[in-house]
């Protein structure tokens, strides 16, 4: 079944004794990792127990199938319940897991099915609603299927103050604007460049802007700033560089897709509110989280390069993309690469001409 997001909290404290098994899928494949490991703790406190928990990967169950079942009905040799953890799966594990997550019997008549108690977490990247895998655990009752994507600036914003207050660090109104708008592309990288903030600032202390900057401003999320404005500013060479950099550092072409897409509605706003007779300063001062101050400049110049109907366009084929990139045969790298250029040259073509 799919995992309302109220209960969300309470399934990864205390998951149903009913639930046999549980999938997390997205884009923030670090917020995929760090939801299965607060799910495998509730089992099992010591994520490295090797008695209790058993880890496959991908590869490991295409080269031998019936590791699978072995491990799930496997007893555990120092009690409790056991973890079979399975990491980058995609829908060719789905013909492997029917049959098991198939046969776990409901609350009402435990210890007949071939899973026994042991829970099965399963994690796998993005998954397009026609996925195998995601219905398999969407249509089953004892089954959950969870999504992640990308924090947004609420989100970011809690895991920001929480991370940094078990330290009791204060933060700048300042610095946690500049922080939400520079996080939140990956769960893990965001948790590892807070913790070296927290390191930087030291315990109770305090986080200015400057600090912020000088911590975090040098983190690889900050290339896929690159690519967008690169993008945006109509630079298919930059965009080129910019792009390869970002994918090396591990970032995944629909983050990267959404990321611009974000950019671009922004854009549609204080376009929209310029049109309506704001000034452009006063329209980048009304954005929520506000402009980099480095970006400003290149943000107005945009402004005027993409005008509300050519912001709409570029944000019909950014979202059009993005559904090719689900449902395509085609490498997800190629089709975004592709509207990523098209955006480029589009705003090379535009120049600085008004509308």
């Amino acid at each position: 079944m799919k995992l309302p997001g109220n209960r969300l909290t309470a399934f990864l404290k205390a998951p149903d004794a009913g639930c046999r098994a549980a999938l997390f899928y997205g884009p923030d494949i670090g917020l995929v990792r760090e939801r299965a490991d607060r799910l495998t703790q509730a089992v099992c406190a010591d994520l490295k127990d090797p008695f209790r928990i058993a880890e496959l990967s991908a590869g490991m169950l295409a080269s031998d199938p019936a590791r699978l079942a072995d491990e799930v009905a496997a007893m555990s040799l120092t009690g409790g319940r056991r973890v079979v953890r399975i990491r980058g799966a995609e829908d060719a594990a789905a013909a492997l897991l029917a049959p098991i997550v198939k046969s776990a019997p409901p609350k009402s008549a435990p210890g007949k099915s071939i899973l026994g108690d042991t829970l099965i977490v399963v994690e796998s990247s993005d998954l397009g609603p026609r996925s195998s895998l995601r219905k398999l655990f969407e249509a089953e009752a004892q089954a959950v299927a969870v999504a992640c994507y990308a924090d947004t600036a609420r989100d970011l914003g809690e895991v920001i103050r929480e991370q940094l207050g078990q330290h009791r660090i204060a933060l700048a109104p300042d610095a946690l604007a500049y922080l939400t708008a520079n996080l939140g592309g990956d769960r893990a990288v965001t948790r590892s460049e807070l913790e070296k903030l927290a390191l930087y600032a030291g315990e109770g202390g305090r986080v200015s802007f400057e600090d912020a900057v000088a911590c975090v401003g040098d983190t690889s999320l900050l290339s896929i700033d690159d690519v967008i404005f690169a993008a945006a500013d109509g630079e298919p060479k930059k965009l080129e560089t910019a792009l390869a950099r970002a994918l090396a550092e591990g970032e995944n072409p629909i983050s990267i897709i959404r990321a611009v897409m974000r950019h671009f509605h922004r854009l549609h706003l204080a376009g929209s509110r310029i049109a309506a007779g704001s000034s452009p300063e006063d329209a980048l001062r009304a954005l929520r989280p506000p402009v980099f101050f480095k970006y400003e400049e290149r943000f107005k110049s945009q402004l005027t390069r993409w005008p509300p109907r050519r912001v709409a366009q570029a944000l019909a084929a950014l979202t059009e993309a993005e559904l090719n990139m689900k449902r395509s045969i085609l490498p997800q790298e190629t089709i975004g690469r592709a509207v990523l250029f098209d955006i480029a040259r589009a705003g090379a073509a535009r120049g600085n001409r008004r509308p």
